[in-house]
């Protein structure tokens, strides 16, 4: 049969169940673009800048079943989208990344958009394809699809040639997609080991990541049966519900809220699950792991990178898990942990009371903010945050109760990611509610694409941390350097860009407008308007991931760095 290349992409991507797909339009994919038009399961959206399509593709993996999908002209379109690319890499995130092409036979060089793409994302994508022939393109998409998904996910690219897109070629067939068999997970020798340790263990606590997102009753029985606090990665932080009493925060040591780094004082058995020990789940590397270390994850390069393992077990934390924990039932193991959630929950009440303590005029104390805005919204809605300081404070200060549920950029820490990921969450989740946490410095980056919002119609709520500065780095900056270059921005006006965008707008200003301004907005986003919320907030209370990571750092010079850089603190406190 005669099929344009176009048609058998529409075809691929209903097969395997895409729903949505990101980005804009070009010579170069104009048919695949007119196809997606007459899909009656597939949606193209119309982004402002490619990159925002990479964080929306990225979100819509993070918060469903579907894939998140590119559709971008070649070149320029890939090379804007690198930045969401390469989050979705490094933070282990499926994705489908299509691009147009050029001609690939029409004889002629420099071409338009002639670039090798795939030089430029071998090393943020797990595969890299190029469409040769009408009788490649399914199988192909297929298959990208596959490694997308298997193993520790993450984004794979195809290029469709704009002769194999535009033109009718030969097909023999258009086969239904066929999901790949489960391979059996190698840990599941080493249970038995693992087993042991935990069984023989005097104090356990259990460090939890991304990887075990899709594991949240496993975590919480597995949690209750050993009477083992719980402690999250920044990415994982929903994996495990903030309103269970074993729940302590994110992180494990100095860095961590006071639950977390109290509950996992002199373990002696850490149960790793999901997470690679990389630099902002440690604290910068501030963490002392015990002997009795059990590391479970799906990639085995993760394992003793930074931290050395007793015993690893390889595999997907779905299948592992209650293996480990049938292995467990066997051995009779009987715990209370009554004791260690009074003293979880003890901590947690402490910890916010100081921050209600903390008080300056005519600012939005965070605190009261997060209080607010969780008992505004549902177990199931969904918090989406960018990178920066507020980062951290919303990790710190908002419980999250739904694994999947919170979503941040972590270990590529790609500022501007909130904007669009709202987006793409809500398309993801409709009956939902979505709020974004962004600070200023993020948001002027993508800011715009609430565009996009605004033309589908969605009801969302942003919530702009606006303090003039780059705050995390001029924290950073403030001590060591008593200078800020570089970091302060300027007094953004965000309501100008809801006018732009045809958003809705709220101002909150100081403590006193907190109910009403989150209140006014998410009946802004339940009537379907996107509303964007100016929060002056304060930043003068560090929390305790940045005040923990400094003094992670700081031991690590040496003895002469130390004195350098206490001295030029010093001499310019004195000077100015």
């Amino acid at each position: 049969m005669k099929k344009t290349g176009a048609e058998l992409v529409r075809f691929a991507l209903e097969q395997i169940g895409v729903t949505h797909t990101f980005g804009i339009p070009g010579v170069h994919n104009t048919e695949i673009y007119d196809q997606l038009n007459i899909s009656e399961k597939i949606e193209p959206v119309l982004v402002t800048h490619e990159g925002g399509a990479s964080f929306m593709a990225d979100a819509m993996s993070r918060t469903s079943n579907t894939i998140g999908t590119l559709l971008i002209v070649p070149a320029a379109g890939v090379t804007h989208a690198a930045s969401g690319i390469a989050e979705a890499s490094l933070d282990g995130i499926p994705m489908l990344v299509i691009s147009g092409g050029i001609h690939s036979e029409s004889g002629h060089k420099y071409q338009l958009h002639d670039m090798d793409q795939h030089g430029v994302l071998e090393p943020i994508t797990k595969a890299t394809f190029k469409v040769l022939s009408h009788e490649e393109v399914i199988p192909t998409f297929y298959k990208a699809h596959d490694i997308a998904t298997q193993g520790e996910p993450g984004p794979v690219f195809i290029e469709m040639p704009f002769n194999i897109s535009n033109f009718k070629g030969d097909v023999s067939e258009m086969p239904s997609y066929l999901p790949p068999k489960a391979v059996a997970d190698k840990g599941i020798s080493d249970l038995s080991q693992a087993a042991e340790l935990l069984a023989n263990a005097g104090k356990i606590g259990i460090f939890a990541g991304w990887g075990a997102a899709d594991c949240e009753a496993e975590l919480i029985e597995l949690a209750e049966l050993l009477g083992a606090p719980v402690s999250t990665t920044l990415q994982g932080l929903s994996v495990f519900p903030a309103n269970h009493p074993l729940h302590t925060g994110m992180g494990l040591g100095q860095y961590a809220v006071p639950a977390a780094t109290n509950a996992f004082k002199n373990i002696d058995c850490l149960l790793a699950i999901g997470t690679r020990f990389s630099e902002i789940p440690t604290g910068s590397y501030g963490i002392n792991p015990p002997e009795n270390l059990i590391h479970l994850d799906i990639n085995p390069e993760v394992f003793n990178a930074n931290y050395p393992a007793k015993c690893t077990l390889e595999g997907d934390a779905k299948t592992l898990l209650p293996a480990l924990i049938a292995a467990l039932k066997e051995k009779n193991i009987s715990t209370s942990y009554s004791d260690i959630a009074a003293k979880i929950k003890l901590d947690k009440v402490a910890y916010q009371e100081e921050w209600f303590a903390h008080k300056v005029e005519d600012r939005v104390n965070p605190g009261r903010f997060f209080a607010e805005l969780r008992s505004q919204l549902a177990d199931d809605d969904y918090v989406v945050a960018d990178d920066g300081n507020h980062t951290f404070l919303t990790a710190e200060l908002m419980p999250i109760h739904k694994s999947k549920h919170f979503i941040s950029p972590t270990d590529f820490n790609a500022m501007g990611y909130c904007v669009p990921a709202v987006i793409g969450a809500k398309l993801a989740n409709p009956n939902k509610q979505v709020v974004g946490i962004v600070g200023d410095g993020a948001f002027m980056m993508t800011g715009m694409e609430a565009m996009t919002a605004t033309n589908q119609a969605l009801g969302l709520a942003i919530f702009v941390f606006n303090d003039g500065e780059l705050s995390q780095i001029s924290q950073a900056q403030e001590i060591p350097y008593n200078r800020k270059v570089c970091t302060v921005l300027g007094n953004l006006k965000t309501q100008g860009v809801a006018i732009a965008t045809g958003t809705e707008f709220v101002e909150i200003n100081n403590d006193n407008e907190i109910q009403a301004g989150i209140t006014q907005a998410m009946a802004f986003a339940k009537d379907n308007r996107p509303v964007i919320v100016n929060v002056k907030i304060d930043y003068s209370k560090r929390t305790r991931f940045t005040k923990g990571v400094v003094k992670s750092n700081l031991a690590r010079f040496s003895t002469k760095e130390k004195i350098r850089s206490v001295s030029r603190a010093i001499v310019r406190k004195v000077t100015g």
